[in-house]
């Protein structure tokens, strides 16, 4: 459907909308018309209005619930910050959080989920042989590695089992 429902639009600016238009000559009516059209466009100092009832309904009500703490540290620290400075911690906040819970993830898997001879899923991680120059100490490198079995080993051998 066509947002003007088959009226053919017009525009409210009238014939003063271009410039060449003003050049060729105004009235003073068009001249006072355009000068309260412009002053309408300037928004007022309020603008844009926050209304509570519009946001729930165009927001998803699962969306509400994960950014109500983060709304909640904001709304504590606009009166002493301002809104946009509480703007700012909220996302900081939110984006460290995340990477924070992002760390500790990676922390968990790889602590109770790595690859070892009891399960065969899980990454895998190897341990390359240290670099040691001529004339550091611990040259030339010794493995620890003396047998073929050590090196498929996979925590078996340090199995209580």
């Amino acid at each position: 459907m066509a947002q003007t429902a088959g009226v053919k639009p017009i525009t409210i600016v009238g014939r003063v909308a271009s410039e060449r238009e003003r050049c060729l000559g105004m009235t003073d009516a068009e001249r006072a018309w355009r000068k309260q059209w412009l002053k309408d466009q300037v928004l007022a100092a309020n603008e844009p209005v926050y209304v509570e009832e519009y946001w729930r309904e165009r927001t998803n009500p699962i969306r509400r619930i994960y950014r109500k703490p983060l709304d909640v540290f904001y709304t504590a620290l606009t009166p002493f910050l301002g809104a946009q400075r509480a703007a700012d911690y909220r996302y900081i906040t939110g984006k460290l959080g995340l990477m924070a819970l992002g760390i500790l993830g990676i922390h968990y898997y790889f602590k109770y989920h790595g690859n070892d001879w009891t399960k065969k899923g899980g990454w895998r991680v190897i341990r390359t042989k240290p670099m040691v120059l001529p004339g550091q100490p611990g040259f030339p490198f010794k493995s620890e590695r003396t047998q073929d079995s050590d090196y498929a080993n996979r925590g078996f051998k340090s199995s209580p089992l």
